[in-house]
């Protein structure tokens, strides 16, 4: 009887702690630190089961329309992935005939995704972190 009331309430806490779970969905925006200063980032982020898609805006992840002027676009990230608090995906970006890949990891803490950037530089891998809010438009 001790073993069955033991596996019956284990089952029980697994399904409240899934029910209980911070869902990544939704839009996310911060500040990441650039060659240029702060630069603003937003992430748009839809889970579904263990895949993650959506697009970034700034931050490396959405660069400025042609000739340096206008809106930042947005980028679509790709192999992501979500285990329970963790992400991660990866944004890739033409410029100058070259493809540059950004790799984003983090963890989901509440209203707050901490996130760290990697991307290969001129000089090397350069890796930035920082917080993302999520936003409530």
């Amino acid at each position: 009887m001790t073993k069955k009331l033991l596996f019956a309430t284990t089952i029980l806490m697994v399904f409240a702690f899934g029910a209980f779970a911070a869902d990544i969905t939704g839009k996310w925006t911060g500040q990441v630190q650039g060659r240029q200063g702060a630069q603003d980032i937003t992430l748009n982020l839809k889970a579904d089961g263990a895949k993650l898609t959506g697009t970034v805006i700034g931050g490396g992840g959405g660069r400025r329309g042609g000739g340096g002027g206008g809106a930042a676009q947005p980028r679509e990230i790709s192999d992501g992935k979500v285990d329970g608090n963790n992400f991660s995906f990866t944004v890739k970006t033409e410029a100058g005939g070259q493809t540059r890949t950004t790799t984003y990891t983090g963890t989901l803490a509440g209203e707050e995704l901490k996130i760290k950037q990697t991307r290969q530089g001129q000089n090397g891998e350069q890796t930035s972190e920082f917080t993302a809010k999520r936003s409530a438009t």
